[in-house]
């Protein structure tokens, strides 16, 4: 059975720090897809609050390989203790996604397990272009 990831963020290719990069380079990628939520620019990263209805947030779509290590990494990256997942940072679940052709998938999304407080929303629900926005 395949299993996916719903990325919106740092676990996203040329976004990845050093210390997760190698992991994400691991990931194979099916394409671009969106879920519904809201996504708040965190700072050095973006937190999204998910929701069944309302603002998409947008991202890449990528199938797991077959290795447990892989997830557990990318729990341990995330602040996401399955044995504790109310003092997680980020809590890692089952959502429903849209690929770009209309097909939907269930995947891995960390969303963030706190309140955003202050935090801008990116309104775009695009990460990436929230980033090159800022960046000129």
């Amino acid at each position: 059975m395949k299993h996916y990831l719903f990325s919106y963020g740092t676990l996203l290719p040329g976004f990845a720090p050093k210390e997760i990069a190698a992991t994400v380079r691991n990931l194979r990628p099916v394409g671009r897809g969106r879920v519904h939520g809201r996504l708040y620019d965190l700072g050095e990263y973006p937190g999204a609050i998910l929701s069944s209805s309302g603002p998409i947030i947008l991202g890449q779509v990528f199938e797991l390989p077959d290795d447990p290590e892989i997830l557990k990494q990318l729990d341990e990256y995330e602040g996401f203790d399955p044995a504790h997942p109310e003092g997680s940072l980020f809590v890692r679940k089952k959502c429903p996604v849209t690929l770009q052709g209309g097909r939907r998938v269930k995947c891995w999304v960390y969303g963030y397990n706190r309140h955003p407080g202050s935090a801008p929303g990116l309104a775009s629900g695009d990460f990436v272009k929230g980033r090159s926005l800022k960046s000129r």
